[in-house]
């Protein structure tokens, strides 16, 4: 048996492994690391999860959460497929995925029929994700699905008739294992079809007051697709970002948002980071731009968060915290 004293060493080795310097050290070698052997740092879901990521609100991290949760969970070992419904493209940008005019992307899949495994790349930077990109001809779909029948679900359909997106038995060990979905900062059609085609959603609120404002609108909205068009939608997922521990404001926005939607929010917080901005800027995420940032090691934390949580089938709130609407 160990004496007190032979102990000491065996607890402060354990504990090293949970500093912030192990922490991004891990997440350095795992960011270079293929992961294509198998090996699962996480634990598969039994079938694929379906994440619209949305918040009309813009700035607030939703492009920049789906991106770097999205490599985070490759990093992890999971197999994923990012869609980028945004006209604007930023997800794609991040990603190193060519999105000119004209490009295989999200519109030919939502107007033209054409099927999802024909429109989707691998990421160039990251294994196992996979990325449909959107390209700026997309901001004329809403328009152009507007004379067609059932023209809310083309999306749903879209991903559920891809051969990676289901269980085991329907998909095989090669499917995916998260969908993200990245919306528009806006509540018009193209939001309204990943709405209808998610499982579950995940809301990046800035831990501003401003950002709890209009929130209300975008919850009144999954409601009405839950009554009407996709019961099973469910807000699973609110991840507080650009967080800033130096302020009253930030901690009592947090506490808010934590006191109104309990456990939906993830414990980790995104902070505010100069690194997680620049990556864009050199076609990556934060994740492999800067591995050890305060930024990487948050999203990489949440993503573990994310896979190890139940999904919650609770009633959606249908009000902002302290009634801001």
């Amino acid at each position: 048996m160990r004496t007190a004293g032979e102990m000491a060493p065996y607890s402060s080795e354990l504990d090293m492994n949970n500093t912030p310097l192990a922490k991004a050290a891990e997440h350095s070698v795992l960011a270079r690391q293929s992961l294509t052997g198998g090996r699962h740092l996480v634990p598969r879901p039994a079938s694929t999860r379906i994440f619209v990521v949305a918040n009309q609100k813009g700035g607030v991290g939703k492009t920049t959460s789906t991106v770097n949760v999205a490599v985070a969970m490759a990093q992890l070992g999971q197999r994923v497929l990012v869609i980028d419904l945004d006209p604007q493209g930023n997800a794609s940008t991040a990603l190193n995925i060519e999105h000119r005019r004209g490009a295989p992307s999200t519109y030919d899949a939502l107007v033209d029929g054409v099927p999802l495994v024909d429109v989707s790349t691998p990421c160039p930077d990251v294994d196992n994700l996979m990325v449909v990109p959107a390209t700026i001809d997309l901001a004329g779909a809403e328009i152009e699905l507007v004379s067609v029948v059932a023209r809310e679900g083309r999306l749903r359909r879209a991903i559920h008739g891809h051969p990676l997106v289901g269980d085991e038995a329907s998909a095989g060990e090669d499917r995916f294992d998260y969908v993200f979905v990245d919306c528009p900062p806006s509540l018009g059609l193209l939001t309204l079809n990943a709405l209808v085609a998610g499982d579950e959603m995940m809301i990046p609120i800035q831990a501003e007051y401003y950002a709890l404002e209009g929130l209300g609108q975008l919850l009144e909205t999954v409601e009405m697709v839950r009554a009407h068009l996709n019961p099973d939608l469910a807000v699973s997922t609110i991840l507080i970002t650009m967080y800033d521990a130096r302020t009253r404001l930030a901690a009592g926005v947090a506490e808010e948002v934590r006191e109104h939607f309990g456990d939906q929010v993830l414990r980790t917080a995104i902070p505010r980071s100069v690194r997680v901005s620049e990556a864009p800027s050199y076609a990556q995420s934060v994740m492999t731009y800067d591995p050890g940032s305060p930024g990487a090691l948050s999203y990489f934390e949440a993503a573990r968060e994310i896979a190890s949580k139940a999904v919650s089938k609770a009633a959606t709130p249908s009000s902002t915290p302290g009634g801001h609407a």
